[in-house]
């Protein structure tokens, strides 16, 4: 059975996730969808697009999407879910996971690594964080888990920039950009994405080729290069916004790259050890290797403590065999990782 690609909501509250997942439950993109919520507050999913209420944990929508909540964990019901899939008792194409407000989406997105019966089932798709652009800046001054909801995002979306002027907006873009910049970043209203946006993109798939993330580390247009240890502070400095600066959030995202190849041995202990030490701290991190013996690009990735390694794609004739990683995590120790990796070459 092909992987049921997933898609982890996150946002602080009443940022607007409700009012997306709606328009992907009601829209007709053709696709059924499964919902689950890890809570039903008060803004849960209106009834009106419920067949019926009861006190099943798996609801049926009236355009054949479902809805459910989590009794136990996570974990188990999306093994339910995918039993039932496979038994041909519910048909859905993908999965949708909308978080608490106040959820660090790590352990949800873990989850997807941890176990082998859910690794089997399905592929997480991307992490999706909505940011509202009227409240966002207080939140990201005063709570933790709006900045980790920000380090996790493949995709951000900024709703409510219809309340607030323009260079409170771009403000804003900056200061995410700044903790993410992997991430594209774009305005929503009302939740009108198109579905194209939401879905496939790919932003955890290992095997994915990387023309997938244009902008993948390419960061603010500066050249960055590995021996470029300063650049956080040097973001901004020729645009006309010098009050940027005073936001020092604690995500923080940090790029390595090197011409010379890997040693395969080194790297790996390496990365292990700086796991152990730092993965509480270590939001996401992404890369592509070039090693010593192999002719394709190795893609690595991880969630704190956890990652993964596949084999990519060949390197092209003629293209430069360049390893790029990306780091993004809270007051991560930069140099460490930096010198760490640069001695794991060749």
């Amino acid at each position: 059975m092909a992987l049921i690609p997933a898609t982890i909501l996150t946002g602080f509250l009443g940022s607007g996730k409700t009012t997306l997942l709606k328009r992907v439950l009601t829209e007709a993109h053709g696709q059924k969808i499964a919902v689950i919520e890890n809570e039903f507050g008060d803004e849960n999913i209106d009834n009106e697009i419920l067949v019926q209420d009861t006190k099943e944990q798996i609801i049926q929508l009236n355009n054949g999407c479902v809805c459910c909540t989590i009794r136990e964990d996570l974990r188990t019901t999306l093994s339910d879910l995918a039993a039932k899939k496979r038994k041909g008792e519910l048909q859905f194409d993908r999965v949708v996971i909308e978080t608490t407000g106040l959820a660090d989406p790590g352990p949800v997105a873990q989850t997807f690594f941890m176990d082998d019966e859910i690794a089997e089932s399905y592929l997480l798709d991307s992490i999706l964080t909505l940011v509202d652009a009227k409240h966002a800046d207080g939140q990201l001054d005063t709570r933790q888990e709006a900045r980790r909801q920000i380090g996790f995002a493949d995709q951000i979306f900024i709703s409510k920039a219809d309340l607030v002027d323009d260079a409170t907006v771009d403000a804003l873009i900056h200061r995410v950009k700044h903790m993410n910049p992997r991430a594209p970043q774009r305005k929503v209203n009302f939740g009108e994405v198109p579905i194209a946006e939401v879905f496939d993109l790919r932003g955890f798939n290992l095997n994915a080729k990387l023309d997938i993330d244009p902008e993948f580390l390419s960061g603010d247009g500066h050249g960055h290069d590995h021996h470029d240890h300063d650049h956080d502070h040097e973001h901004g400095e020729h645009c006309d916004h010098p009050h940027h600066h005073h936001h020092d959030d604690d995500v923080k995202s940090f790029v390595f790259r090197s011409d010379k190849a890997f040693n395969p041995a080194k790297l790996e202990d390496f990365l292990g050890a700086i796991v152990q030490v730092y993965g509480p701290k270590m939001l996401r991190y992404k890369g592509v290797l070039n090693m010593k013996g192999s002719d394709r690009k190795v893609i690595f990735q991880g969630v704190h403590q956890l990652m993964g390694s596949d084999l990519g794609p060949k390197w092209a004739a003629g293209e430069k065999k360049t390893s790029k990683m990306v780091f993004i995590g809270l007051d991560l120790p930069r140099d460490v990782f930096l010198q760490g990796l640069e001695q794991c070459l060749v």
